[in-house]
C-alpha cells in the first residue's frame, strides 16, 4: 500500500515533545509595500507552511555575517536550505557560463557557513533545489551550469513561473526510499543547473531518466537529504518535511539528554 500523502515520521516521537525549531534560509530582494521600496528578506510562504503543517516551527535565516552561522545553528533543531539563484561557479573552480545567474556572494557565504555549522553539530538538513547544489559544492562537488546545453533538454525549467513536472526513480539502497515509501514519484522542477560530480560523502538517492542526480543523502554527518525538486510546491505530499521535523525532534531530545 502506498504511503499517505503526508507520509509518516521516520523517527518515533511523542505528542508531548516540544515542536522542533527549523531554520529556513531566505533571499534578500528588492520589495515594495505601499510607499516603501527596500531590500528585504523574502521567502515563498510554501516553505513555511510545509514546515508548520507537519509540526515544526519555522524560523527565517536571511543572509548575514557568516561568522554568526554557528550561533544561529546552535538554536536550531533542523535546517532547510531553500531554492533560489545559482551558486557561484567560482566556488567550484569553473568559469561562469553566460546563462548562470549573477553571483549572490552574501547568500552563498552565509548558507555554506550554516550548512557547515549544521554538519559539525549533527543538525538534520533538508536541502532543496539550489540547496542541494550548494551542499554539493560545499562538499567539493561541481555543477552542470546549463542543463539545456549539457543534457539537451528544457524539461526542468519551462519558465514563466510555472513548475515543470518530471518523473524520478528513487534508489532502494538509500534512506530516501524509506522516507518516500516508493521507488518512483512525480516531482515539481524549476532549475537549469544540476549535479555534475558528487561531493565527498554524498550518495545519489534518485535519478531522472537522463541520468541527472535528483537527490542525495548522507547519514555519516547527521541526517542530510538533498533533492533537486521543490517538495514545498506539493501540498498533498509532505513526506520530506515530515521526515525532517521527526529527525529534528529526535535531535532536540538527544541534545537535551546530553545536557543533563
Amino acid at each position: 500500500m502506498p504511503p499517505s500523502p503526508t507520509g509518516s515520521a521516520s523517527v518515533a516521537s511523542s505528542a508531548s515533545d516540544p515542536a522542533p525549531l527549523i531554520g529556513v534560509t531566505t533571499y534578500l530582494e528588492r520589495a515594495q509595500q505601499g510607499v516603501w521600496d527596500v531590500r528585504a528578506a523574502f521567502l515563498p510562504e510554501q516553505y513555511l507552511t510545509s514546515v508548520t503543517s507537519v509540526g515544526g516551527i519555522a524560523l527565517l535565516l536571511p543572509p548575514q555575517d557568516p561568522d554568526a552561522a554557528d550561533a544561529a545553528i546552535s538554536g536550531m533543531d533542523g535546517l532547510v536550505l531553500s531554492g533560489g539563484a545559482d551558486v557561484a561557479p567560482e566556488l567550484y573552480g569553473e568559469d561562469r557560463h553566460p546563462l548562470t545567474d549573477p553571483a549572490r556572494v552574501d547568500r552563498d557565504a552565509w548558507e555554506i557557513a550554516l550548512f557547515q555549522a549544521a554538519e559539525r553539530r549533527g543538525v538534520p538538513v533538508l536541502a532543496i533545489c539550489r540547496g542541494l547544489q550548494l551542499v554539493n559544492v560545499a562538499r567539493g562537488g561541481t555543477l552542470q551550469q546549463h542543463l539545456p546545453e549539457s543534457l539537451g533538454t528544457e524539461k526542468y525549467r519551462i519558465g514563466g513561473g510555472v513548475f515543470a513536472e518530471n518523473d524520478v526513480e528513487v534508489s532502494t539502497e538509500t534512506p530516501l526510499a524509506e522516507i518516500i515509501g516508493e521507488t518512483e514519484m512525480r516531482v515539481h522542477s524549476y532549475h537549469h543547473q544540476g549535479v555534475d560530480r558528487l561531493g565527498e560523502g554524498l550518495v545519489a538517492a534518485a535519478h531522472s531518466d537522463d541520468g541527472l542526480v535528483q537527490a542525495f543523502v548522507d547519514t555519516s554527518a547527521g541526517h542530510i537529504v538533498g533533492v533537486q525538486w521543490h517538495p514545498e510546491e506539493n501540498a498533498e505530499d509532505r513526506r520530506l518535511f515530515t521526515d525532517l521535523v521527526s529527525q529534528a525532534r529526535a535531535f532536540a531530545a538527544r541534545r537535551k539528554e546530553d545536557a543533563r
